[in-house]
């Protein structure tokens, strides 16, 4: 059994080290038995051996920022700081695909090295005969299984009380649909996860966008994934919403816009990203790189908006679909939370959903699993009615957060000017009345048109 991590590689090493910095709950996981002498590298052995002071002192991995000042601090000698920082430079800048691999390696190859001393340890005891020692050979072995183990978040109950007793101990983030955000108790909070459910053509991405818009305009770092819409059409979604100018005649308005964004970039200090990403290409391990380097080269995000959660692929082939897109969603739901955001997705609704009045929690499309993890569903459904007339049904299926099973029928829904408006819905009845209203004004059009044509070949 090897004891250092050479036989895979400078590269490996390089991406562990990250894992180390970038991964809190990884590293609170494996710097306890993690050594320095499991790296090839003596430089590597350096920083791991200072990373592991830091984390004995502070019961948490430096940042790179922090990285570099302790090495300053420790090491003046010119040469030895420079070798030094450009080995973080180089372990910052890690490659970011197969960090689960290596997570996973990693944990494994401690383990191997714990048990293999608590082998070593209980072999020596049995050796010498102390055979009535059996209460320390177990706790030997077991503590070697145990590496690994996360405990960071068990809190006793009675933990900071001041704190969980404060009215907005949650610090929700609103959605920008009074309605629904009541409901919610003010919105999504940090870790959370809020799931759209509609079927297709009904407004996922209106609604998100509409999620991402609110909460920039509210002061919040926002990102915006999203994987089969162009960029240009996203930027015309928030514009629309900041003008009110339909997205196609934003051109025609070229002052009122440009004068928009001028206000907004003078007068907001936070952003909101918009990324486009390959559909069915990356994995939920990819996404939490890409969304850790943000945040590590200084870009706050305090909520991210994934549309939607169906174009991620799963880390691992667990050989069945159903619990494959289960496991992304269930990554997406602790990225949330390792990382500290509120999170946004959407996902397709099933055959059955496309013709319902109001759309069900069990007309997710795929796994039900999905549903299972989010901390609030809320669905959308339109019939051809509603469409016509810029309406739609909304409903609240599932809540961890405040009230469930409510339905918002008949809503405003105007995807073109994007505006959702929950506050002036009417009900089914009112709706079928004002139809009935309509054909009848239809009709009575129709019969002036004919008298004034018989009257005009009459004159005639």
């Amino acid at each position: 059994m090897s004891r250092n991590f050479e036989y895979l590689g400078e590269t490996f090493q390089i991406q562990l080290i990250n894992q180390l910095i970038v991964e809190k709950d990884f590293s609170h996981t494996i710097l306890d038995v993690l050594e320095p002498t499991h790296f090839e590298n003596k430089y590597f052995k350096t920083l791991v051996q200072l990373i592991k002071e830091y984390y004995t002192k502070y019961e948490c991995s430096p940042s790179f920022e922090t990285l570099f000042q302790i090495v300053k601090s420790e090491f003046p000698q010119e040469l030895m700081l420079k070798i030094l920082n450009d080995t973080i430079a180089k372990i910052q800048k890690a490659p970011t695909d197969g960090t689960a691999f290596v997570q996973e390696k990693a944990l494994k190859f401690c383990k191997q090295q714990e048990l293999q001393k608590a082998i070593t340890k209980s072999q020596k005891i049995l050796d010498s005969g102390e055979f009535e020692n059996y209460d320390k050979l177990e706790e030997l072995i077991k503590s070697a299984l145990q590496v690994g183990e996360n405990n960071k978040n068990v809190v006793d109950v009675f933990n900071d009380l001041d704190d969980l007793l404060r009215e907005d101990f949650r610090h929700p983030i609103p959605m920008g649909i009074t309605g629904i955000d009541n409901l919610l108790k003010g919105g999504l909070a940090k870790g959370e996860l809020g799931v759209i459910l509609a079927p297709t053509g009904v407004g996922k991405t209106t609604i998100l966008t509409k999620i991402a818009n609110t909460a920039f305009n509210l002061g919040f770092n926002v990102l915006q994934i999203f994987f089969e819409d162009n960029p240009k059409v996203i930027q015309r979604k928030h514009f629309t919403i900041w003008t009110g100018i339909a997205p196609d005649d934003l051109p025609n308005h070229k002052e009122i816009v440009l004068e928009k964004a001028d206000e907004i970039k003078n007068n907001f200090k936070n952003n909101l990203y918009i990324k486009k990403m390959a559909s069915d290409t990356y994995t939920m391990t990819q996404v939490k790189s890409m969304v850790r380097k943000m945040i590590a080269d200084g870009n706050p995000i305090d909520m991210i908006v994934l549309d939607y959660i169906d174009c991620i692929v799963p880390d691992k082939n667990l050989g069945d679909e159903w619990k494959s897109e289960g496991s992304v969603m269930r990554g997406y739901e602790a990225m949330c939370h390792e990382i500290g955001v509120a999170g946004w997705t959407a996902t397709q609704g099933n055959r059955s959903s496309i013709s319902s009045e109001i759309v069900t929690t069990d007309q997710m499309g795929g796994s039900i699993k999905k549903a299972q993890v989010g901390h609030v569903i809320i669905t959308v459904a339109k019939t051809l009615q509603q469409k016509e007339a810029g309406l739609a049904t909304i409903a609240v299926t599932k809540s961890r957060i405040g009230k469930d099973g409510v339905v918002f029928e008949n809503c405003k829904f105007d995807n073109e000017m994007m505006v959702i408006d929950t506050e002036n819905s009417v009900t089914f009845l009112g709706f079928e009345e004002n139809k009935e209203e309509r054909k009848r004004d239809r009709i009575k059009e129709l019969m002036e048109q004919r008298q004034q044509r018989l009257a005009e070949k009459t004159n005639n």
